[in-house]
C-alpha cells in the first residue's frame, strides 16, 4: 500500500448525498479521477532540470508549490510538443490554455529550433534548443496529459510524474519500444527508401534493390553520427548523401546504366528532407509569424542542398562524365505504368506502413493512419488524373489535386477522430472509469468490442502491457468502490497498492480524445514537396541544356515553381479542410437539432410515458440532451478553430469561448 484517496459524500446537483433510508449512489460520491486528484503522492522535481528545479524552487518559496509546478509542466509540454511535431501555433495554443487556465505569469517565443520563455514578469529566462524528431505517439500523449489537466481529472504531481513516464517509456507498447531506437529502427530505413522509390519517383524493380541497399547503409551512417555528438551531427548529410552517391554509381556502372539515378537518390533521402517542414514554414507565414516561417524554409531548403551535395560528390568519384550519366538515367525513370498496376495501391500502403514507424506511431492505431493517408493520396492522385488533360501547360492540376489531398485528409482524420473517441472508446473508458452511469446496448457491444481487440493486441504483443492491467484494475476499484459506498462498512478511503495509480492515471490521460495532428501529421508528410527542393538542387547542381527547335526555346521546367505551387496549395487545402470540417459541424447540427425542430428524428424527441403512448416533450428532454451533444460535438471540434484563428494571425485570448474555464462550464 503506498497511497490512500478519501472518497467523502458530497451533495450531488446541489442535493443530498442519498435519501434517507436509502444507500447513497455512486453519482453521489466524486470519480475515482477525482481519487486520483486527492491521493498524497507528490511528484519528485529532481527529475527537472536543473535550471528548472532552481526556477521551482523560488517561485515554490515566492508563491506555492501548485503554482511553480503549471510553470514546469507548462514548459516541458512546450519543449516535448515541439520535439514531436514542430507546430509552433499548436504547441503556443496549447501553452497560451495552460497560462489561462492557471493564471500563471508566463511568456513565450518559439523559434524553429530554440525555445525562450520569461517567468514572473522577465526575473527568470530559460533557453532550450530542440531539435527535429517527429513522434506521433508524443505528440498525442502530451496533449492529452495537458487535456487531462485542465479539465481536472489529474493534479500537477500527477500530471509531471505521467510525463517522466511516458519520456522514459513506461507507457509505450513493446512494439513500439523497438521501432523507436535502434537496433529496431534500422528496418525502417530500407522499407521507406524502397516504396518511395517506386511509388513516387518513378523508379521500377531493380532501382528497388537498389535503393534498399542505400537505406541500410544510410540508416548505420545516421546510428553512427548520431552517437558520435555534435561533429556527428554536423556531418551527417553530407556522409549520408555521399554514400548514397557511391552506392548509385556503382549500381549504375554495374548494371550498365539502366538505372535512374533519380528514383534511387530521392527514394533513399527522403527520410531526411523533413519534408513536412516546407508546409509547416509556409503556414507560419500565412499565419504573421514571418521570422519562424522564413528560417523554417531557409533551414530546410539548406539542409536539402547538402544531402543533394554529397551525393553529387558521391557520383564524381564513381565516374568522371557525372552530367552526362545523371542526364541520361532519366531515360530510364518511370518504366512502370503505376495506373495498370494492380499493386498500386497496396504498395503505396507499404510506404504509409514505413511512414508511421518514421513518425513512431502506435501499432494498433496503425489503421486509423493508414485509412487517412489512403484517403489523401487517392484523392490526391484521382483529381490529378482528371485536371492533367486539360491543365497540360499550367499547374493547376497539380494545386488542385492537393488542395483536395489536404482537404481529403483533413476531414478524413476529424471524422474518424469523432467516430471512434465518442462512439468506441468513450463507453469502454466509461466502464472502466466506473462513473455509475447506465450502459445503452450499442455502449455495451463498443465496450465489449474494444475490450475484445485489446486482448487480442496484448496476446500478439502490439499493445501496451499496462492495458489489461487497467482492466483487471477496473475490477478491484469497483469492489474498493462499493466498499466505500456501503453503509454497514467502516471504509472510507480507496486504497491504491504499488502501480495501479500510474496504472490509473494513464487510464485517465488514456480516455481524453486522440489528437487529430498525431493522425493527420503522417499523412501530410507524404504529400509535402521535400523532394520538389531536392529536384531543384539538382537541377542547380547539374543543370539541363537549353534546347533551341525551330529558332524558339523550348520552355524548360521550373522546379522552383513546382515546389511553389505544391507546398503552398498544400498549406491552403490543410487550412481549408479544416473550415470545411467546421462549417459541417455547425450545419449537421442545425439540420438534426435546429432545422427540424423537435418532431425530427431526433432520439430524445419523445418519450414513452403512462400507458406506453408517446408525448411531446420539448423542454425538459429534448434541450438537455440537444445541450450535451452539441458540447461533445464543440468540444471535439474545438481544434480547428483553434487552427483556423491560429492560422488566420488571432491570439488565443480574442475569442473567449476557447477559455479553458468557458468550456468546463459548457461540458
Amino acid at each position: 500500500m503506498v497511497n490512500v484517496a478519501k472518497l467523502a459524500p458530497e451533495p450531488y446537483c446541489g442535493g443530498p448525498a442519498g435519501a434517507e433510508g436509502e444507500p447513497p449512489s455512486l453519482d453521489s460520491f466524486p470519480s475515482l479521477r477525482t481519487a486520483v486528484a486527492r491521493s498524497s503522492r507528490t511528484f519528485d522535481v529532481n527529475h527537472l532540470p536543473l535550471d528548472l528545479q532552481r526556477v521551482v524552487a523560488d517561485l515554490t518559496e515566492k508563491y506555492d508549490r501548485k503554482y511553480a509546478l503549471c510553470v514546469a509542466f507548462t514548459i516541458r509540454t512546450a519543449v516535448e510538443l515541439h520535439r514531436g511535431w514542430h507546430m509552433t501555433l499548436l504547441t503556443s495554443k496549447i501553452m497560451q490554455q495552460l497560462k489561462d487556465r492557471f493564471d500563471l505569469s508566463l511568456t513565450w517565443k518559439l523559434g524553429v529550433l530554440r525555445l525562450e520563455f520569461r517567468l514572473d514578469e522577465g526575473n527568470y529566462e530559460l533557453h532550450r534548443k530542440v531539435p527535429y524528431d517527429y513522434d506521433s505517439e508524443f505528440q498525442d500523449k502530451y496533449t492529452r496529459i495537458a487535456e487531462a489537466l485542465m479539465a481536472g481529472h489529474i493534479d500537477v504531481e500527477r500530471a509531471l510524474q505521467y510525463q517522466v513516464e511516458v519520456k522514459r517509456g513506461d507507457h509505450t507498447a513493446c512494439s513500439g519500444r523497438f521501432f523507436r531506437a535502434p537496433p529496431g529502427r534500422l528496418v525502417i530505413y530500407p522499407f521507406l527508401a524502397n516504396t518511395c522509390c517506386v511509388i513516387f519517383f518513378g523508379g521500377d524493380w531493380r532501382d528497388f534493390w537498389v535503393t534498399t541497399v542505400c537505406g541500410i547503409v544510410t540508416g548505420l551512417i545516421e546510428v553512427a553520427c548520431d552517437s558520435a555528438g555534435p561533429m556527428g551531427g554536423m556531418v551527417k548529410d553530407t556522409v549520408v548523401g555521399t554514400a548514397t552517391g557511391i552506392i548509385g554509381g556503382l549500381a549504375y556502372q554495374h548494371f550498365g546504366g539502366e538505372l535512374c539515378l533519380a528514383s534511387i537518390f530521392l527514394g533513399t533521402l527522403y527520410w531526411f528532407f523533413y519534408g513536412t517542414a516546407f508546409v509547416i514554414g509556409l503556414l507560419e507565414i500565412i499565419a504573421g509569424e514571418l521570422e519562424t516561417g522564413v528560417t523554417r524554409f531557409i533551414a530546410v531548403s539548406v539542409k536539402t542542398f547538402v544531402l543533394c551535395l554529397g551525393a553529387s560528390f558521391g557520383m564524381v568519384i564513381t565516374f568522371q562524365d557525372a552530367n552526362a550519366r545523371w542526364d541520361g538515367s532519366f531515360a530510364h525513370c518511370g518504366r512502370i505504368n503505376l495506373q495498370q498496376q494492380w499493386w498500386r495501391v497496396p504498395l503505396y500502403l507499404a510506404c504509409s506502413l514505413a511512414a508511421l514507424m518514421q513518425y513512431r506511431f502506435p501499432v494498433v492505431d496503425y489503421w486509423r493512419g493508414l485509412t487517412v493517408q489512403l484517403a489523401a493520396y487517392e484523392a490526391q492522385y484521382q483529381v490529378f488524373r482528371h485536371f492533367a488533360k486539360n491543365h497540360a501547360r499550367d499547374n493547376m492540376d497539380s494545386a488542385t489535386a492537393n488542395v483536395a489531398g489536404a482537404v481529403a485528409s483533413v476531414i478524413t482524420a476529424c471524422l474518424l477522430s469523432y467516430v471512434v473517441d465518442n462512439g468506441f472508446r468513450r463507453p469502454y473508458y466509461n466502464r472502466m472509469m466506473s462513473d455509475g452511469t447506465a450502459e445503452s446496448a450499442f455502449d455495451r457491444f463498443a465496450a465489449n468490442l474494444v475490450t475484445s481487440f485489446t486482448r487480442i493486441f496484448h496476446v500478439c504483443g502490439l499493445g501496451r502491457a499496462t492495458e489489461l492491467k487497467k482492466l483487471q484494475l477496473a475490477a478491484k476499484l469497483k469492489d474498493r468502490v462499493n466498499d466505500v459506498l456501503d453503509p454497514t462498512t467502516s471504509t472510507t478511503e480507496v486504497v491504491f497498492e504499488e502501480g495501479e495509480e500510474s496504472a490509473l492515471v494513464e487510464a485517465i490521460v488514456g480516455a481524453q480524445d486522440l489528437s487529430v495532428w498525431a493522425t493527420l501529421m503522417p499523412a501530410v508528410y507524404q504529400l509535402v514537396p521535400g523532394s520538389m527542393i531536392a529536384k531543384l538542387w539538382f537541377s542547380i547542381i547539374y543543370p539541363p541544356e537549353l534546347a533551341v527547335v525551330e529558332g524558339s526555346y523550348v520552355l524548360q521546367n521550373n522546379v522552383f515553381s513546382d515546389l511553389m505551387v505544391t507546398a503552398t496549395s498544400l498549406a491552403l487545402g490543410l487550412i481549408l479542410g479544416f473550415v470545411v470540417v467546421r462549417v459541417g459541424a455547425s450545419f449537421f447540427y442545425w439540420l438534426c437539432f435546429c432545422g427540424c425542430g423537435p418532431p425530427c428524428s431526433s432520439p430524445w424527441a419523445k418519450l414513452k410515458v403512462g400507458n406506453g403512448n408517446p408525448v411531446d416533450v420539448e423542454s425538459d428532454t429534448t434541450r438537455p440532451a440537444m445541450s450535451a451533444a452539441w458540447g461533445d460535438l464543440r468540444a471535439h471540434f474545438l481544434t480547428t478553430r483553434i487552427v483556423t484563428r491560429a492560422l488566420a494571425g488571432f491570439s488565443p485570448n480574442d475569442d473567449p469561448r476557447d477559455d479553458p474555464r468557458v468550456l468546463d462550464k459548457e461540458r
